[in-house]
């Protein structure tokens, strides 16, 4: 089976295929535009319009200026990259358009391009290289990662820089983020390491596969915890592949799609026998059902990739359609949700995981306006774009009602950006995986059962 190189490399391009001013591999798709007539019904959607109001950093503006360059109007220069890449890649234009225009795909296609030709220089450079190269796509070093974090928390480090105030020499978006890490704890993948099942509990429904992502199963390893207890309870037998590796969005994201490609094919090949590959970070899901996009010059390589995306389900989508227990526990408490990008414009679920909050005994649940609105996490746009995800972030925090007690979510980076919300505005909610809340129902079920010597 194929793995990841101690170093990543440049992979060669299947075919060497020029569009327009655009002179390398991989260019934008024009089928992606062809249907865009610039009518302007994609501009309310847009977080980084509203607060510009910049033709530029608009939808239609960003199509626009993608589609001159395959024209020969305009060339892959310096006045691309911001209206490229302050993209949220949020997918609320899709959604809002009356013809699916692919806007995401094209940011991707165009920040490829922009890449290539104007590679990151500095330490810009080097950050990038360390996290993206280094770190993520390897395994072991995320756990290396977690174990430094684990000691950084438990030592009495963290409370030492926090309290001598060492922590305001950081960036201050940084030392925001810092003030938000939640505990780190075990891994799910080194858990479970030699276990090839984690059997259902009473009888077996089904077999899946489960994705613990790089950042999910370092920062969130009780969310990946939950994910596990919820799917066995329901009956469901839960393999974790030990060749999984990052899902690669991080990476296309920020225009590496040779690094996205690479972990796109390690991931096919280490699910390829699975039934379902359950993923519980929306932003990874929306990836791994769009791996098709980054193989549209390698026909066999996208055969494969349409086929492995098929299988791939939200953890809420997969529960609500093939049943699950309803909870007999309550959990009293008042919650609203928040739609994170990738789960409701990247993959259409949104009815589904609100409907296994409502059926946990004892939940209310406040409706947010705009509750699909970006919160500004976008991968990693809230380091590398700050300013912009402030502003985008204070707008998610008007819409969040004041009298919840928690904010229900299903992806990382938003449970963080959130967290930063709650911490920046003075709010006290509680930031919870949707997952989690059923995972508690449980476990408050199964203890009261055990007091009543049943």
């Amino acid at each position: 089976m194929a793995t990841i190189e101690k170093e990543i490399t440049q992979e060669p391009a299947c075919t060497t295929m020029q569009l327009g001013n655009y002179l390398w591999n991989d260019p934008p798709d024009p089928n992606k535009w062809a249907d865009c007539v610039h009518c302007g019904m994609c501009l309310e959607s847009c977080p980084t319009y509203e607060i510009t109001g910049q033709e530029q950093h608009s939808p239609r503006g960003r199509v626009h200026l993608i589609q001159s360059v395959a024209q020969g109007r305009l060339e892959v220069n310096e006045e691309l990259i911001d209206p490229v890449f302050d993209c949220l890649d949020c997918r609320a234009c899709t959604t809002a358009c009356p013809a699916d225009v692919n806007v995401g795909g094209l940011i991707e296609e165009a920040r490829g391009q922009i890449r290539q030709a104007m590679p990151l220089t500095g330490w810009k450079s080097t950050v990038s290289k360390l996290f993206l190269e280094k770190l993520f796509p390897y395994p072991e070093r995320m756990n290396k990662l977690g174990k430094l974090l684990r000691f950084y928390q438990k030592s009495g480090m963290q409370t030492a820089v926090r309290k001598t105030g060492l922590i305001n020499i950081m960036p201050d978006h940084l030392a925001e983020m810092e003030g938000i890490m939640p505990e780190v704890r075990e891994p799910v993948r080194k858990k479970y390491k030699n276990e090839k099942v984690i059997k259902a509990q009473g009888d077996k429904k089904a077999e899946v596969a489960m994705l613990t992502g790089c950042v999910m199963d370092v920062m969130f390893a009780d969310v990946n915890e939950a994910t596990i207890n919820v799917l066995t309870r329901n009956g469901n037998d839960v393999m974790i592949p030990e060749n999984q590796t990052c899902c690669g969005a991080l990476h296309v994201h920020a225009g590496d799609r040779d690094t996205g490609r690479k972990l796109a094919k390690q991931n096919i090949e280490a699910f390829e026998e699975a039934q379902n590959v359950v993923v519980n970070a929306a932003g990874c899901g929306s990836m791994m059902k769009e791996y098709h996009e980054l193989f549209r010059q390698d026909p066999e390589w996208k055969a494969r990739a349409e086929k492995f995306s098929e299988k791939v389900v939200d953890v809420a989508k997969y529960l609500h359609d093939t049943g699950y227990e309803i909870p007999k526990a309550p959990i009293e408490t008042t919650i609203t949700y928040h739609d994170a990008c990738h789960l409701a414009h990247g993959q259409g679920v949104r009815q589904e995981p609100r409907d296994l909050l409502l059926d946990i005994p004892g939940v209310k649940m406040v409706h947010m306006p705009n509750a699909d609105r970006c919160c500004g996490s976008a991968g990693i746009y809230n380091i590398t774009n700050p300013e912009m995800a402030d502003a985008v972030l204070q707008s998610k925090m008007e819409n969040v009602p004041e009298e919840v007690e928690m904010i229900s979510m299903g992806n990382p980076g938003c449970m963080l950006q959130m967290a930063l919300g709650v911490q920046k505005y003075g709010r006290n909610q509680k930031i919870v995986h949707t997952v989690q809340l059923l995972d508690w129902a449980y476990q408050k079920e199964g203890r009261e059962v055990e007091g009543s010597g049943k």
